[in-house]
């Protein structure tokens, strides 16, 4: 038995309807804080919350594989994933597969350290488990377009690092095959096969919109300033701005076609996601 943690996510979703594909609906369990979410998944759903760990356990009874989709409440998510690994334990779970942070290990992102201490209690936990070291999602950067082509430009702080990300369909797939396929020990570096920096990216937009777009590069904080200007919360401005500093290290680049390798077909290009996003 198979079950998808944090099912009723945007990634949760693609990875739930990759594994169905590879084992079929009645080896897979769908674990959610709020069932409703998944009342079409075609797939039995259990109520699982990171942050009521009494609904851990029965969620996980006959599990012998867990996908454990990171949560999404920064600064809580340590203990929440510690919540899920000691009940995986309590419950028999023999493998987990954890969607971690491209280069985790050594990653200056400032998200990456609740990775980190996530994959740390792993170690410890004498449990199996794979690490899923997902890059950036294409998504991340064509979630809203409009916007920037409208005002003919991309604002941002990564100057020329290269970013190497994939679709959450790519890395969907990523998980599912994991999954079933692990032995346990393996940690996979997932990344596009393809690398762009900012200004490509513009370029392309400008291309695909058929109007000016450009990329201005921002120091880090003025960066910040800005998104707080349009509406982000400070917190989520910073943690932002630090991604998009820190990916002008190459902190999101990876050459290693580890992903495609994983998942037997080529990533997604981000050209294809610009495109479909401005359709």
């Amino acid at each position: 038995m198979y079950a998808v943690a944090g099912a009723s996510g945007q990634l949760g979703r693609l990875a739930l309807g990759e594994l169905i594909g590879r084992v079929g609906a009645d080896k897979v369990v769908a674990l959610a804080r709020d069932p409703a979410k998944l009342a079409d998944a075609g797939v039995a759903v259990r109520v699982a919350d990171y942050d009521r760990p009494e609904t851990l356990v029965p969620a996980l009874a006959g599990v012998e594989r867990l996908l454990l989709i990171s949560g999404n409440a920064v600064g809580a998510r340590v203990a929440q994933h510690k919540a899920v690994i000691d009940a995986a334990r309590e419950a028999g779970v023999k493998l987990i597969a954890y969607t971690s942070i491209l280069h985790a290990d050594s990653s200056t992102i400032g998200l990456a350290e609740e990775h980190r201490q996530t994959e740390a209690l792993l170690r410890e936990s004498g449990l199996a488990f794979v690490l899923l070291r997902n890059g950036w999602y294409n998504e991340n950067y064509t979630g809203a377009l409009a916007p920037s082509v409208a005002h003919g430009a991309i604002i941002g702080a990564a100057g020329t690092g290269r970013i190497a990300s994939a679709t959450r369909a790519d890395y969907a797939a990523a998980a599912a095959v994991a999954l079933v396929s692990a032995q346990g020990g393996e940690v996979y570096e997932l990344a596009g096969d393809a690398a762009f920096t900012m200004a490509d990216f513009a370029a392309e937009v400008a291309q695909v919109a058929g109007k000016p777009v450009a990329y201005v590069d921002m120091p880090k904080a003025d960066y910040a300033a800005a998104l707080e200007g349009v509406g982000l919360p400070g917190f989520i401005a910073q943690m932002v701005s630090d991604s998009s500093f820190e990916s002008s290290k190459d902190q999101l680049f990876d050459d290693s076609h580890t992903l495609s390798r994983l998942i037997g077909r080529p990533t997604t290009p981000i050209a294809e996601t610009i495109a479909a996003a401005l359709a």
